[in-house]
């Protein structure tokens, strides 16, 4: 077989602000394959199928060498093995982490952070980039482990429709908790209102504060937004309140600098804080539950999950900047290839 494309996706330079589509991320086609003939190595290639864009890729724009930055990208993905010469890895089998590359092809030595992975027959492989995998994961991990939730209790949970926010509310409706979220658009408000969540507002258009005042004090916070609205949830907080601490976009493309009295209200109020982070998680605890009952859930519409798919591995920056200015509708995900 002649070389075909191999195109991918680099990371150019650091954003000042907001990441540029065609500066801080350049889409490359210099590069080509041979699928018949691409050494292995005792590896194995993967042809790659859908990719993950997620808030954390700001975080992560930041100098790598002192010689400059221009280098791949690398995330979470699902990927289709076409060809292997790796002991228990088939071709054809399906192979998920977050080291899969922003591009078409890759040769990969041995499996490493990357598991094989079977679908749910009713399931996309997109879903396993959102509600059925590491944004549905991270919630479902955080919120058993941290949230010590009691039915009648009051939580809010910021940027309720992406798919962290959104698989939180769910949970905490099963387990009988008032809900209050926000988001900042028409169509986010009525997809969270869709969720069930008691209480539904855009921080665009409300005040913030006078809705936590009327509706809580909150027991529990889930934030993924950090900012004015963690100043907001501190100042409405009910003693022992648990605060889960899940992201900060407002601040990843400023210098807004993080809560002043976060402190002193965790000792006015015994506030109980955690991080939560995939890398941090007891996975063994409850991996095993979630695959178990997740996506099946999933699949009957029992629960249900946001998703935003956008075509072609050249709209990545497109998609990492939609994300990060918070325009993008559901769950960010780019389909890079059928099967």
């Amino acid at each position: 077989m002649a070389p075909i494309r191999n195109a991918r996706v680099l990371f150019n330079s650091v954003p000042k602000g907001f990441p540029v589509p065609g500066e801080t991320t350049v889409y490359d086609t210099t590069q080509t394959i041979d699928l018949d003939t691409v050494p292995l190595n005792g590896g194995f290639l993967i042809k790659t199928l859908v990719l993950s864009v997620d808030p954390y890729f700001r975080v992560a724009m930041v100098p790598v060498s002192s010689s400059g930055i221009y280098c791949r990208i690398a995330g979470f993905g699902v990927a289709v093995v076409v060809c292997s010469e790796a002991p228990g890895v088939e071709v054809g089998k399906h192979v998920y982490g977050h080291t899969i590359l922003h591009q078409e092809y890759t040769v990969v030595h041995g499996l490493g952070a990357l598991q094989l992975m079977e679908r749910h027959p009713n399931l996309p492989w997109s879903v396993y980039l959102g509600a059925a995998g590491m944004p549905g994961q991270t919630a479902y991990m955080g919120w058993k482990e941290y949230s010590s939730a009691k039915a009648g209790e009051v939580v809010f949970v910021t940027a309720g429709a992406g798919s962290v926010g959104s698989m939180v509310i769910q949970l905490a409706k099963k387990d009988g908790l008032k809900v209050i979220t926000s988001a900042g658009s028409k169509e986010k408000v009525e997809f969270l209102r869709s969720l069930g969540a008691d209480v539904v507002f855009n921080y665009k258009t409300n005040d913030t504060r006078m809705v936590l005042k009327k509706e809580g004090p909150i027991d529990i916070y889930w934030d993924n937004v950090g900012g004015d609205i963690l100043e907001a949830a501190l100042e409405n907080a009910a003693v022992h309140a648990r605060f889960l601490q899940c992201g900060s976009i407002s601040g990843y493309n400023s210098a807004q600098e993080s809560s002043k009295v976060f402190l002193l209200v965790c000792l006015s109020i015994t506030l109980h804080v955690h991080g939560v982070i995939m890398a941090h998680l007891p996975l063994m605890k409850y991996l095993p539950e979630f695959y178990a009952t997740i996506p099946a859930q999933l699949a009957s519409g029992e629960l249900k999950y946001p998703e935003e798919v956008t075509r072609g591995l050249d709209k990545v920056g497109d998609v990492i900047l939609s994300v990060q200015k918070g325009t993008n509708k559901a769950k960010a995900v780019v389909l890079v290839a059928e099967e």
